[in-house]
């Protein structure tokens, strides 16, 4: 593709993009399937010019305003990627006038929104619980997301999993702390690696993994994943179950549980029962009350403590939004409860960085069920073999589990846990 119509394409996306009614992920496979002459290089090129527009919005939407033409030209100006020259090549004289202005910008020049690209809204909420980790955090968000694989034990040792994909070309290392998984350097393609083929891994950022650590399933119980997804935890647990026992995969949509079958028939697993539910009172799961050992609710959520992969969320979410669904995690909360026997194990998780998603409804909960105990994350993970499992928790007791990308180099994640009292 010329650079000239190479430009124009990443406006183009970039409009679509900016429109915030779908996300952008699902925007730009959108694109590349109503364009299928793209290359490998161009499909990049796009994909990051419209991931650094959405990163460094409030930033580039300052600086395009001293410009002329397209807004949506001007912001796939600042935002493409690569060679300068390469770039220059197809502006006007005084569009590279402007942008060797808009380069020459520095933190000095800009006001803290365009510093730290969020909406005031988060930028309050997350300041207020970082203080002066706010700006560590916000540079972590410009930072690319890790690749994290989770080893299916079922099926072989973490050690000889790292032999593997080494002897395949890749750089690897432990994760720090889950036992469990591996960090890959870069982003290369899993889909034909014999180690993704024949199920030894699993993509899992390790926030992730140490969720399923927490749950702590064991031989032979009656486990519940109560918002499965594409399950993942799901995986993670039923291999921590051995493939003993019965483990519930439920989610509220067919199509997210439809998904986890190829994954499902890599992983070896026999015991997992996927199953559709209708909402959280669905009459199947009356029909399971009491006689659950474990429970986890990985609880709808803003998601915004997956920014770095996912950074149209921050535009998307609003306190409204985040509102709604506070209302929602509690009500699945309440309901998931119900299921648990006389010393079963309940987990509530979000991947969420707000207070309003995490603490507040996990206070709310204890508030209102004197029958349930907490349990300390901290105490958990240290018996899960975790490695300073202090680093990973807050609260009094250390309670909670606390994910933040700038401290773990994971997505933001938060859980509680709590014992059913005999």
């Amino acid at each position: 593709m010329h650079p000239k119509a190479l430009i124009e394409a990443c406006a183009t996306l970039i409009e679509r993009v900016f429109k915030f009614d779908h996300p952008a992920d699902a925007v730009v496979a959108r694109y590349f399937r109503e364009n299928r002459s793209l290359g490998p290089r161009e499909r990049a090129t796009l994909s990051d010019t419209v991931y650094t527009a959405l990163r460094q919005r409030l930033r580039l939407e300052w600086l395009a305003r001293s410009g002329s033409g397209s807004k949506w030209r001007r912001l796939a100006i600042l935002a493409f990627p690569g060679d300068v020259d390469f770039l220059k090549s197809v502006l006007t004289d005084v569009e590279k006038t402007w942008l060797d202005h808009c380069h020459a910008a520095t933190d000095a020049d800009l006001l803290a929104p365009h510093r730290h690209n969020l909406p005031e809204w988060l930028a309050s909420a997350v300041r207020e619980q970082l203080g002066e980790e706010f700006d560590d955090f916000v540079a972590s968000l410009d930072q690319p997301s890790v690749l994290d694989l989770r080893v299916n034990t079922l099926k072989k040792k973490r050690e000889a999993v790292l032999a593997d994909l080494r002897a395949a070309g890749l750089v690897c290392e432990p994760t720090p702390f889950s036992p469990v998984g591996i960090r890959v350097t870069g982003k290369p393609s899993l889909a034909k690696l014999p180690a993704f083929v024949q199920g030894d891994v699993e993509v899992q950022d390790e926030g992730s993994q140490l969720l399923a650590l927490l749950v702590d399933a064991k031989r032979g119980e009656m486990v519940v994943d109560f918002c499965a997804g594409a399950g993942g935890k799901t995986l993670a647990m039923g291999a921590s179950m051995r493939n003993s026992g019965r483990l519930y995969a439920m989610d509220t949509s067919g199509h997210r549980l439809d998904a986890l079958k190829p994954r499902l028939a890599r992983s070896g697993l026999s015991n997992v029962h996927p199953l559709a539910i209708a909402h959280e009172r669905d009459e199947r799961i009356k029909r399971l009350a009491g006689k659950i050992d474990r429970v986890l609710v990985d609880a709808p959520c803003s998601g915004l403590g997956t920014l770095r992969r996912h950074p149209d969320l921050k535009w998307r979410q609003t306190p409204e939004t985040v509102a709604a669904q506070t209302a929602l995690q509690r009500a699945i909360l309440d309901s998931s409860a119900r299921l648990l026997k006389p010393g079963g194990r309940l987990v509530y998780a979000t991947c969420s960085l707000l207070r309003e998603e995490n603490e507040a409804v996990a206070e709310a909960f204890g508030a209102a069920h004197p029958d349930f105990e907490v349990v300390a994350a901290c105490d958990v993970l240290a018996g899960a073999q975790v490695p300073d499992p202090e680093r990973l928790c807050a609260g009094e007791m250390q309670q909670w589990l606390r994910l933040w990308p700038q401290r773990h180099a994971t997505d933001g994640f938060f859980a509680a846990i709590w014992r059913k009292k005999p």
